[in-house]
């Protein structure tokens, strides 16, 4: 029997959770004391290894440095730093998920906030996560020749020169666009610049297709197959890479195309994380080498839905092997779990 999810008479608080007078916190230390930003990252605890039991899941969050902001009919909520940070905040500090994936712009303000934190006598919620990031939103959407994804944020040196744990890129693949080849070659250099400081690379290769004037993303088994191929090959050596690929049908074919550990992603929010459930949780059985996800937005923004709850039932899928139904029960367990982890130190 289906489980009855609904979120009928519930909608999770920001406000509570992330007090608006908290976030107006973050600019006054951009103005007053931007050097925090610095001495965070160098006084951050790291892991010893990437992956303390062999999975990882993390958040990912940067969508509005390509100019994504739209969840469902909503074109710019994800454009509200107070809403987006609050969701991020909400999953980092009271979950098991293992870090976070961004852009600087996002990863400095989480590094403020630590520092507010703590100055309040609270512990380091960024301690030990593992923090991701993102090198390249050069192709930003809508604009002419976006298939080409510069390399417009982090670097490899800048990644290591602030402790992060690796770096993530995208490889847009479009079998009729010269320019996917130029972002292969963006993409080689980034790994091999990454395997030089003994950084994981986070490779995300995506079949994509132009339609009504678009990109979008158009993956099956055989595509998914050739690109796991294809991205594995990439830089000077395989032995810091991730592979983050989209699921699909038959995804055990997919895991049969490389030995590289594989992390799933979620792709655009359906607001509601029913069938999220059902494809991680099918991917995660797909082969040994799936190994966790990084997801975002269907964590983020998942309707009126607690994005801590949804995010910690998925961590479930991943470590726990639980069901979709499993994890929709889950959700609604979790919901409002210490929802003053943040404002008891305000």
């Amino acid at each position: 029997m289906a489980v009855e999810y609904t979120t009928i008479d519930y909608r999770f608080d920001l406000e509570a959770y992330f007090p608006h007078r908290v976030f107006e916190q973050i600019t006054n230390i951009r103005v007053n004391q931007p050097e925090i930003i610095d001495q965070q990252a160098a006084s951050r605890k790291r892991r010893s290894r990437l992956t303390l039991d062999g999975k990882l899941t993390i958040l990912a969050a940067d969508h509005p440095a390509r100019g994504v902001t739209n969840i469902g009919k909503d074109a710019t909520i994800m454009g509200n730093r107070h809403e987006y940070l609050g969701r991020i905040l909400r999953v980092l500090m009271t979950t098991s998920f293992d870090g976070f994936m961004s852009t600087p712009d996002m990863i400095d303000e989480l590094l403020i906030l630590d520092y507010l934190v703590q100055q309040k006598g609270g512990p380091s919620f960024l301690d030990h996560k593992v923090l991701i990031g993102c090198m390249q939103r050069g192709g930003v959407v809508n604009i002419e020749g976006e298939i080409e994804d510069r390399f417009t944020a982090y670097t490899a040196d800048s990644i290591a020169r602030f402790r992060l744990d690796g770096g993530k890129m995208l490889l847009r693949f479009a079998a009729d666009d010269e320019r996917t080849l130029v972002t292969m070659d963006y993409c080689a250099k980034a790994i091999t610049d990454l395997n030089r400081y003994n950084l994981p690379s986070f490779v995300e290769p995506m079949r994509m297709e132009r339609v009504n004037n678009k990109w979008v993303m158009k993956n099956n088994a055989d595509d998914l197959i050739r690109l796991a191929g294809i991205a594995s090959g990439l830089g000077d050596s395989s032995r810091n890479m991730w592979l983050k690929l989209p699921y699909s049908a038959d995804y055990d074919r997919v895991a049969l195309a490389t030995t590289m550990p594989i992390i799933l992603l979620g792709g655009p929010s359906n607001e509601d994380p029913r069938s999220t459930f059902e494809d991680f949780a099918t991917g995660m059985a797909s082969g040994s080498n799936v190994r966790g996800a990084m997801v975002g937005r269907n964590i983020s923004f998942p309707g009126t839905d607690d994005s801590a709850a949804v995010a910690q039932a998925l961590d479930d899928i991943v470590r726990k092997s639980i069901s979709a139904d499993e994890a929709l029960e889950a959700t609604m367990m979790y919901r409002n779990r210490n929802m003053d982890a943040l404002s008891r130190y305000f």
